[in-house]
């Protein structure tokens, strides 16, 4: 009989699969091109045992009745995530995350249609640029392969710090430290935060600091990495539309402790972002980027946002598909325009029609 990771390495042996969702004994799930199947493959408590000792046992991290859930990367970039019977009362359930060994550059993605060469042109600018850079979206549409695709375009000689929850990123920089947070012990002790990480990561000389997900107070620190010479800075958040990130962004700056007004706070976001990729993941399964906006300033007491471009849905087709078209729907060129044209960085033909 196959062992737990017998089973689990057949599957991820697998291509076309995009998450594999084990619910205990109740059945296993894959997604496949966006829709989810069910499978006769069963895992029992046993074989939960055999695959914590061989993924998560092996990296430091122990499930046990302290520590009932937990995340993972495996070595090609795939997340698991385990959370153990009796809180997930179907039995212990794991959920992959496969890493897609097909994506290798941001042209995978254009031709994928999750965004145009223009767009592509716009964001390898403003990486070579170093302008500060928020992706953004819901869980699985994309946002961090996004980022990865885009980070090949850091130029070589930087130094680069990523600071994640849980090691997930793949980057090929050669100057290159990756950071992980660790949780406190049984004793409540040895805790190591994301804010920590950020704070420490200001003492080790880096041109370019890459936060794998904002989600907590740590918001507070990285914008002020951003607002004291760290340009460039690349980072995830969770949210639905450029506007609520930044209104996210306020909370959890004020969920830092923080004795700032909220005019000040916003002052802070809108001087120091500079531009938001959002992404969805729609029904058809086709991730796209829906908007690119530019944070310029403050007015009238909020945030001020400009969309440069966007993905206008137009309808679906008789298979299911979506229809629709990326457009370019900006009032005024970027703030930093005129000084990436005086660089070389980018042509005012990114933002025309005709391209």
């Amino acid at each position: 009989m196959a062992s737990g990771m017998e089973k689990l390495h057949g599957l991820l042996a697998r291509e076309n699969i995009t998450e594999i969702m084990i619910n205990g004994d109740a059945g296993t799930w894959l997604e496949i091109e966006g829709v989810k199947h069910h499978i006769d493959v069963e895992f029992d408590e046993d074989d939960m045992k055999d695959i914590i000792e061989a993924v998560f046992a092996r990296v430091g991290k122990p499930i046990s009745y302290y520590y009932p859930y937990g995340d993972v990367c495996l070595e090609d970039g795939s997340r698991v995530n385990i959370i153990t019977y009796p809180l997930a009362r179907c039995g212990t359930s794991i959920t992959i995350r496969k890493f897609n060994r097909r994506l290798h550059s941001l042209d995978d993605l254009i031709e994928k249609g999750t965004l145009t060469r223009k767009m592509a042109d716009f964001l390898i600018a403003c990486v070579r640029g170093k302008v500060n850079i928020l992706f953004s979206g819901a869980t699985g549409s994309g946002k961090t392969t996004t980022m990865e695709m885009l980070s090949y375009h850091i130029p070589e000689q930087e130094r680069i710090v990523t600071i994640e929850d849980t090691a997930e990123l793949r980057l090929h920089q050669p100057n290159l430290v990756p950071m992980e947070t660790r949780p406190p012990d049984r004793d409540g002790k040895g805790e190591v935060t994301l804010r920590d990480l950020i704070r420490n990561s200001l003492r080790m000389r880096p041109d370019r600091i890459i936060v794998g997900e904002v989600r907590g107070p740590e918001a507070l620190d990285m914008i002020q990495a951003m607002s004291t010479g760290h340009r460039g800075t690349l980072a995830v958040i969770h949210g639905n539309s450029p506007q609520e990130i930044t209104s996210r962004l306020e909370t959890l700056i004020l969920s830092s402790g923080i004795k700032l007004p909220m005019q000040e706070i916003r002052r802070m976001i809108g001087n120091t972002l500079n531009i938001i990729v959002q992404q969805e993941r729609f029904p058809d399964g086709v991730r796209r980027v829906t908007h690119i906006s530019e944070a310029r300033g403050v007015e009238r007491d909020e945030v001020a946002l400009q969309d440069l471009y966007i993905f206008r849905r137009e309808g679906k087709t008789p298979d299911g598909k979506i229809k629709g078209k990326f457009r370019t729907v900006m009032r005024n060129y970027p703030r930093f325009f005129a000084e990436f044209q005086r660089l070389g960085l980018l042509d005012e033909k990114v933002f025309t029609d005709q391209y």
